[in-house]
């Protein structure tokens, strides 16, 4: 190769070099469609204003649509959507306005349906950009809940302004307005793992209706209950001019069947209005996540049930999750009206970990195996308007020593099936007693554990 063949090839060089240069920088800060739309709203070239995102919890998105579009009603807003298939959910705000990787533009919005209550939905945008005015300062909000094709699931705002005073006040008010506006509040829910299984997606439930006569305890024991979760409640601003403390703890523990979730239900039930979670088992570390509830929406109400079966789960220990559960309590504001009813069946595993914290749990319940009087009224409440004569229930309590409310309910079940079997619509006391003899039998033993009785499997 001559010298003239390899300046011509140094020259075509350079040229190529330059051509990709040329290229790279005009790709680098070429503006989509998108942005010349925002651009056109905004009075500036959106690709060189901040950008503020906020990160929302899952269970609060629909709370940021409804913020969100109040805001819009104000500042006679509208709603753009975005083309450019799956990849914009994994992009941020600033490659949707300036990308190599595709010409996002104004399209059709998406949306989503998401749940506001127990049966009730709401259309929410899924994905898409409000372009709105705030206090006369035009601003535009990328607003995206999570795609199946994004891991982790994360849901966020993103918010575009030429003055950051303006969009930092109007950030503020999509906050109050989330908390003013939140369709969780006065409701029961219920957090689950999603598919991903460290975040937490929330559920709603229908109130229980669990009148106070449909709960048999040991004498005074339902009062006490009541009387620290819900009479401090009642009793806020008279404990609040006194100086006292409303966040309290409560632990119910006893065996299984006794009547600690009845009386959990009844709880809710005698506190309408009141936001209220229900963990149980395993969904129980998501304490933290149902602490946040309770702070931003007290008067609430925190339920962990059967705390103790945390312990069937290897990937969880009771005593961490124990600690998470006394933290969160630690981090309440003593004035707040919070309760937290935690239920247990095996007491023991949590004590060590109550005794290094004290005071954080402020009433522990027994809620024992029921008593002759007790299984009385278990059996009376149960038979309800059957035909059992008094004598015959009362009798049959009296020989049912060691079970609970489990085990009456069953009970009757069976002596009103064994009627019918023969034929007959109404059960008499010889159905009440075979059914009682069949169930109190040597062979009939695990079937009594399993209905909550005294016996262990040790003793089967």
């Amino acid at each position: 190769m001559n010298d003239d063949d390899r300046d011509i090839l140094l020259t075509v060089h350079r040229y190529l070099e330059h051509v990709h240069r040329v290229a790279a920088d005009d790709s680098a800060h070429r503006r989509t469609e998108l942005a010349d739309v925002i651009s056109a709203h905004l009075g500036v070239d959106a690709t060189t204003v901040p950008i503020t995102t906020e990160s929302l919890p899952l269970h609060r998105y629909v709370d940021a649509d409804i913020a969100l579009d109040e805001l819009s009603a104000l500042g006679d807003g509208r709603v753009v959507g975005v083309t450019g298939g799956d990849q914009r959910w994994h992009l941020s705000a600033s490659d949707l306005l300036s990308s190599s990787y595709s010409r996002f533009a104004p399209g059709p919005i998406s949306y989503e349906t998401r749940a506001v209550g127990p049966g009730a939905e709401r259309r929410v945008v899924a994905f898409g950009v409000r372009l709105l005015t705030f206090e006369s300062h035009p601003l535009a909000v990328v607003q995206r809940s999570t795609s199946p094709n994004v891991m982790p699931p994360a849901a966020r705002l993103e918010l575009l302004g030429a003055d950051p005073d303006a969009t930092g006040a109007a950030l503020t008010e999509i906050r109050r307005l989330m908390v003013e506006r939140s369709v969780l509040r006065g409701q029961v829910l219920s957090f689950v793992p999603t598919e991903y299984g460290s975040e937490a997606g929330a559920t709603f439930l229908p109130r229980p209706s669990v009148d106070a006569d449909e709960v048999v305890l040991g004498d005074g024991v339902l009062q006490t209950v009541v009387d620290h979760v819900v009479g401090i409640g009642d009793q806020r601003d008279v404990l609040r001019a006194a100086g006292q403390h409303l966040t309290r703890g409560v632990l119910l523990y006893g065996p299984p069947g006794t009547g600690k979730t009845l009386t959990v239900r009844h709880l809710l039930s005698r506190t309408p209005g009141t936001t209220a979670v229900v963990l149980t088992g395993s969904s129980v570390r998501f304490v933290t996540a149902a602490a946040e509830i309770a702070r931003t929406f007290a008067p609430a109400l925190v339920v962990l049930e059967d705390i103790d079966l945390v312990a069937a789960d290897r990937a969880y220990s009771p005593q961490p999750v124990l600690f998470d559960v006394l933290d969160a309590l630690d981090g309440l504001e003593s004035d707040a009206d919070i309760a937290f009813v935690m239920t247990t069946n095996h007491v023991q595993i949590l004590e060590e970990a109550l005794a290094a914290r004290p005071g954080r749990v402020d009433l522990g319940v027994e809620i024992a195996l029921p008593d002759a009087g007790a299984r009385r009224r278990l059996f009376r409440h149960y038979a309800g308007t059957l035909p059992f004569s008094s004598e015959a229930l009362d009798a049959a309590a009296d020989r049912a020593e060691g079970t609970t409310g489990s085990f009456a309910k069953e009970l009757i079940r069976r002596a009103v099936l064994s009627a019918a079997l023969r034929g007959d619509d109404v059960p008499a006391d010889d159905d009440l007693a075979a059914a009682l003899d069949d169930l109190l039998s040597s062979g009939a033993a695990l079937t009594r554990l399993l209905l909550g009785g005294k016996e262990s499997f040790s003793s089967i």
